[in-house]
């Protein structure tokens, strides 16, 4: 649907943005691993577009280990137009899923939090046009986008 540019914030994140660019460099999101580009599959309007763990067909790739929640040490919190870890309710499960907040979600920044670790610095019309799309639900998958919105292409600079 378009182009994001993000800037990691390895400062504030380091755990979490090493693990974010440690996928990157595997070529997990954009399929160049051989297992297939993941998607954007959870798609809510005033809350988040999430992604980067299933393929198109809704199956989960094998991830690395979890890692350690960064949220609360950072100081970063999830306004619109920043990306974060997506986790279980193990505030330390996070592993390759992550999502761009929509709309400002202070309470993502309470209790265990999410951790935040980038921010959208171009394309935040694509992230509203993601999610805009009309969504169904598959199987346990609920806010799917009906036509697979997938990661082609991922590259650090």
């Amino acid at each position: 649907m378009g182009t994001l540019s993000i800037e990691l914030f390895a400062e504030e994140a380091p755990i979490t943005v090493e693990n974010f660019i440690a996928y990157i460099d595997a070529g997990f999101y954009d399929g160049v691993d051989g297992l297939g580009a993941t998607v954007f599959h959870r798609v809510i309007p005033g809350f988040v577009i999430q992604g980067g763990g299933l393929t198109d067909e809704l199956v989960g790739k094998a991830t690395m280990p979890a890692i350690v929640n960064e949220h609360g040490v950072s100081g970063l919190t999830n306004l619109r137009g920043t990306l974060s870890m997506a986790r279980t309710n193990d505030p330390n499960s996070a592993t390759s899923q992550f999502f761009v907040n929509v709309v400002d979600n202070a309470g993502l920044d309470s209790g265990d939090g999410y951790a935040v670790f980038a921010q959208v610095v171009e394309g935040m019309d694509v992230v509203d046009a993601i999610v805009a799309v009309p969504t169904t639900t598959v199987g346990q998958f609920e806010d799917v986008p009906v036509d697979a919105i997938t990661i082609t292409s991922v590259t650090l600079e």
